[in-house]
């Protein structure tokens, strides 16, 4: 009796520590399948946390981009618009310009003056010995019928001023009357501006300068060349408000 209550046992003990050592290599082997997926989805989250940052990376630079991008368009378009504004700025001078040659056309032919663009401004030129004797600050009565010509053509143009220009060749004067050449070429674009002006044209449009012998056309070692450079300047004066920049320009100045 008592050897088969110990094989009972014996056999007991036996089946339970084989069930026991079973199911540990089973939960064992479970075990190792989770750590190994574990370590997979850690590994996963890793690649994950880069690539998003990676992208936050990305999108941070294409914001940049864009809005470098956007800018750039921005000057893009606000050089354009000043490009389309001095076209039509170049584009109403040469339709200006044009009226004038056309205007003028009788008296260029006969010689009396000549018309031309000088540092962007449109100058019209009449030679000194058809206008004045030599010496001279007085109108002859040719040059006083050429001025009143110029005058009444002039006074057509809308909204435009005009500066009366004395220029003189560089043989000095020295009279009593007139020191220099200054005083001489100042006479006379005077006189000319008080012709004009007694011809029709507002005093508020015109007005005078000289520059003596400091501004010559062609070279003073001839008397072709002396000539060219005893002349009276009728110059057509930009309207600096229809500049492109000029609304910035006259905030700047009014903010110093």
């Amino acid at each position: 009796m008592n050897f088969k209550i110990f094989s009972f046992i014996l056999v007991f003990f036996t089946i339970t520590a084989c069930v026991s050592k079973s199911k540990y290599e089973e939960l064992e082997t479970q075990y190792g399948s989770l750590q190994a997926e574990h370590d997979a989805a850690k590994n996963q989250v890793t690649d994950l946390e880069a690539l998003v940052a990676e992208l936050e990376r990305k999108l941070g630079k294409a914001s940049t981009d864009q809005k470098s991008l956007s800018q750039s368009i921005d000057y893009m378009k606000q050089a354009l618009a000043d490009a389309s504004a001095r076209k039509k700025e170049v584009e109403k001078r040469m339709a200006e310009y044009r009226k004038l040659v056309n205007q003028f056309k009788a008296l260029t032919d006969a010689g009396e003056l000549s018309i031309k663009i000088v540092d962007g401004r449109m100058v019209v030129a009449m030679p000194s010995d058809v206008l004045f004797a030599s010496g001279s600050a007085k109108l002859s009565s040719k040059g006083q019928q050429t001025i009143e010509k110029v005058a009444k053509l002039l006074v057509t143009i809308p909204d435009k001023k005009f500066q009366i220009e004395g220029h003189t060749d560089n043989v000095p004067i020295r009279s009593s009357r007139f020191p220099s050449n200054w005083e001489l070429a100042s006479a006379r674009s005077v006189n000319v501006l008080k012709t004009m002006v007694q011809a029709g044209m507002p005093e508020n449009r015109i007005s005078a300068a000289s520059f003596g012998e400091t501004r010559p056309v062609a070279a003073n070692d001839s008397k072709e060349g002396k000539q060219a450079n005893r002349r009276i300047e009728v110059v057509l004066m930009p309207d600096l408000s229809q500049l492109p920049g000029y609304e910035e320009l006259q905030r700047l100045s009014e903010e110093k």
